[in-house]
């Protein structure tokens, strides 16, 4: 399968997608559109709402803000997983020591430790920061340790048998066998940083997509928050395409996944 008739193919699914969501809340295909219209809003509504956040250049700000906190919380989790994770993965006794409390920080709550961040640090971006990283970090270092533990053992022997240092089994050996498993998670915990972002500021913040998705909430404006949702995900798919950008530039060994043909 090619590359155009895929995305024409991915294209269409939302197509679909709209249409039947155009039917279900502008036409009586399916019941009373008012009462759709009230609780769906129209996709119609939401593309314009879109449009006019843009034209009048009142979304950059918001999205400025997110970006800010997702990216900070994005790196500062991603580094720190990928670090912990390499260190647990090369000294077993001290990830069997730690494993029962990494397990339960896993464990807690994100939407619990919002406000206890917000009584931290403020309401400022440092706290929405913080709830990102609590939702990243996990997701890097569980991955990472797996990718490390994962390595081919005949490799690593033949390795060693060469008389390979440990700063070169690590950089050619065990970082190419995580290097997998890491952008696999990155490409998870990208979404995740995003959420994180926009849960702090949804429970307490004056800018930002939560912002803006908690204030038309609060007015019963459904077409506002189905047009921050869609900018929103717009968000994450841009960012997420990026990683993949660096995915591919640094994983350029590894064989490429083809589309099964009939």
């Amino acid at each position: 399968m090619t590359r155009p008739v895929l995305i024409l193919l991915q294209v269409s699914v939302a197509v679909v997608v709209l249409v039947v969501w155009h039917l279900f809340t502008a036409t009586s295909l399916f019941g009373n559109p008012a009462n759709a219209k009230f609780f769906f809003a129209t996709p119609i509504d939401v593309g314009g709402r879109i449009v006019e956040w843009f034209v009048s250049g009142s979304i950059w700000y918001h999205l400025g803000i997110t970006l800010a906190e997702s990216m900070l919380a994005f790196a500062i989790g991603s580094l720190g997983g990928v670090a912990i994770g390499f260190w647990f993965a090369r000294k077993p006794l001290l990830a069997m020591v730690f494993d029962p409390y990494v397990k339960a920080a896993n464990a807690l709550p994100r939407v619990v430790l919002a406000p206890i961040f917000a009584l931290w640090l403020g309401l400022g971006i440092w706290s929405k920061v913080a709830l990102g990283v609590t939702l990243v970090f996990f997701i890097v270092f569980f991955n990472v340790y797996q990718g490390v533990k994962e390595v081919n053992q005949t490799v690593l022997s033949n390795a060693r048998m060469l008389g390979m240092t440990e700063r070169q089994l690590l950089r050619h050996v065990y970082l190419p066998s995580a290097l997998s498993w890491m952008f696999s998670s990155l490409h998870t915990a990208v979404g995740f940083a995003v959420v994180g972002a926009v849960v702090g500021e949804y429970l307490g913040s004056s800018a930002g997509l939560g912002y803006l998705i908690q204030q038309a909430e609060g007015v019963f404006d459904v077409t506002g928050v189905f047009a921050g949702m869609f900018v929103l995900m717009a968000f994450v798919l841009v960012i997420d395409a990026v990683v993949t950008l660096v995915e591919d530039r640094l994983l350029v060994w590894r064989p490429q996944a083809q589309v099964a043909t009939a």
